[in-house]
């Protein structure tokens, strides 16, 4: 049987001004103490790095990335899509943040032949149960299967089913903790729509998710574990994440793929198997807003493993340099690429994980 390339990423932020330089923006109106108009995250960005085109082409976005991804020919797209798919609904009361992209914008996504997002994150329910409705109607009609949100908890919890060939089958099930802003509250149940929400991460919430696990994979099955954890900001990797992590690999899992954290934390291997801590941002319109520099985050990786189909252990791991400019991806220069691999290998340290840098800018893993 022939290996499987994944192609995996952190949050995909595709609302707010990412959609007003779309061709079909939603209204610009945004309930934040400090900014009232998505345009203005435009305009920041523009400030630092030129114009972008009103209206952009709806791949504008994916910029380079979209040619690299062909490049490097992934057979499954996974990405933590954090943004409502709606016009409708009203803001989620209480948040100083809300997300959400025009259904008619919908080709931005479909431009980057994406197969699952993940939902289980802070941002899916910002307009409401209307909005998570309008989300996954608009995101199933354009192809593109969820997991980790429904409207009711069997469908939240439900994973997302990938064929592979010779009968085989990836599966997505995505969760979301409150350390990353998850309400409780926003926890799908028997009637009411949410997330699937985790109250906890620890071992015993890893045990509980691999009984879910155990009763939908079979032994042929290679399983995601799309996780939405911990703060925006910092490197540090809390215990209880590692022992989350490596309780589900303990039980099975192939790949825990964590998320939130706007900018690269620690990769692992454990047991042969790929955790990935933090994945950092891949499209946001963050590319003007000033105050954490040290993190480097217009940097993004296209996070690209490729694992042993009859064991799902890791084979390699690619990891693509890209930075965003004038709200487009772009491959990232030289020394950007040198220092994100530098940073890896520093983090990677209590790990064991070590990263070369090619001379075609890709990072790979090496222990």
């Amino acid at each position: 049987m022939a290996e499987v390339t994944l192609f995996v990423a952190g949050d995909v932020m595709t609302g707010r001004g990412v959609d007003q330089i779309l061709p079909h923006p939603g209204t610009p109106r945004l309930w934040e103490q400090a900014v009232t108009d998505a345009r203005r995250y435009v305009e920041l960005a523009e400030a630092v790095a030129g114009p972008v085109p009103r209206p952009a082409p709806a791949e504008w976005p994916w910029g380079d990335a979209l040619r690299l991804l062909d490049e490097e020919r992934p057979e499954v797209r996974i990405v933590n899509l954090e943004t409502a798919v709606t016009a409708r609904g009203e803001p989620a009361p209480g948040k100083g943040i809300h997300y959400r992209m025009h259904p008619a914008n919908l080709p931005c996504l479909t431009a980057a032949r994406l197969d699952v997002c993940a939902l289980a994150n802070n941002h899916v329910l910002d307009f409401g149960a209307t909005g998570l409705a309008d989300s996954l109607d608009a995101l199933s009609g354009a192809g593109i299967r969820t997991a980790g949100a429904g409207r009711d908890a069997e469908e939240a919890w439900r994973p997302a089913r990938v064929p592979l060939p010779d009968r085989r089958r990836l599966l997505v099930w995505s969760v979301g903790a409150p350390s990353s802003g998850v309400y409780p509250q926003w926890a799908a149940a028997d009637r009411r729509p949410g997330v699937a929400y985790l109250p906890e991460v620890s071992a015993a919430a890893a045990e509980a998710l691999a009984e879910r696990i155990a009763r939908e994979a079979g032994a042929a099955d290679l399983v995601v574990v799309s996780v939405h954890w911990g703060s925006n900001w910092g490197h540090q990797v809390p215990d209880e994440h590692v022992e989350f992590a490596h309780a589900l690999v303990d039980a099975g899992v192939h790949v825990v793929h964590g998320h939130s954290s706007h900018h690269p934390r620690p990769v692992e291997r454990y047991r042969g198997r790929l955790i990935l801590y933090g994945c950092g941002d891949l499209i946001d319109d963050y590319e003007g807003i000033g105050g954490q520099e040290e993190y480097r985050p217009e940097l993004r990786l296209l996070h690209l493993p490729t694992l042993d189909p009859e064991t799902g252990e890791l084979s390699r791991l690619r990891l693509v340099p890209v930075r965003m400019r004038r709200m487009r991806l772009q491959p990232a220069a030289p020394v950007e690429a040198r220092w994100l691999a530098d940073l890896l290998d520093g983090l990677g340290a209590p790990y064991r994980t070590r990263f070369t840098l090619a001379d075609d800018g890709v990072l790979t893993l090496t222990r």
